[in-house]
Parts: structure tokens; C-alpha cells; sequence
């Protein structure tokens, strides 16, 4: 097997494995959102809501991490890295998009200290 075959190999296992910590993500987060359920379904709502962004935004930093091995390792032509740049940024932006929606701020603002 040659380096090429490897590299894309390793990128389609980083891709299943960001596909997976979505999914399995996604079926945690219910146990782990009814054990911190509160008294009504909106605070089980959020909670699941926010647990599964949290599996989202990690599985979106795996399949981005399984595309640039692939595009930049295997086929580093001008237009694949140009492709690969607009999935960054929309991927990019996704994230910061949950990551407001799960915390309440932007990643780059300080955590909130309690009052």
C-alpha cells in the first residue's frame, strides 16, 4: 500500500468516526438530559438540546479534520483546496453558531461569572 492509499484511508476512518460521535451523541445525550431533568420539559429540552450540540461540534471538528487529510494530503490541487476552503467555512460557521446556542456567547467572550 502506498502513502496516498494510507492517507485517504485514514481520512475516510476520521470521517466514520466524526459521523459516529454524532450519532452516538445523539443517543447519549437522552439518558444524560432525563437524569438532569428538572421539573418541567422545557429544562429537558434545553438540556438534550445543548448535549447534542455539544456531539455536533465535535463531529463537525472530526469531518473537518477528515477532509483536510484528504484534500490536502491526497489531491492538493487549486481546486480541491478552494473546496475544501468553503467547508471550512461553513463548517466554521456552524460552529460558532452552536457553540452560541449552547453557551449563551461567542467562543472568543469569557465565561460569565456567576452574580
Amino acid at each position: 500500500m502506498d502513502v496516498k492509499a494510507a492517507i485517504e484511508i485514514a481520512g475516510q476512518w476520521v470521517d466514520v468516526a466524526g459521523v459516529a460521535t454524532v450519532v452516538i451523541g445523539a443517543l447519549v445525550s437522552i439518558p444524560l438530559a432525563l437524569r438532569r431533568r428538572g421539573d418541567d420539559r422545557l429544562t429537558l429540552y434545553r438540556s438534550y438540546r445543548q448535549l447534542l450540540g455539544r456531539s455536533i461540534l465535535l463531529g463537525l471538528e472530526l469531518l473537518v479534520a477528515a477532509d483536510i487529510i484528504r484534500t490536502v494530503a491526497v489531491t492538493p490541487t487549486l481546486q480541491s483546496v478552494a473546496v475544501l476552503a468553503v467547508i471550512v467555512v461553513i463548517r466554521t460557521f456552524l460552529s460558532f453558531s452552536l457553540e452560541l446556542e449552547i453557551t449563551g456567547r461567542w467562543p472568543w467572550q469569557k465565561e460569565r461569572q456567576p452574580t
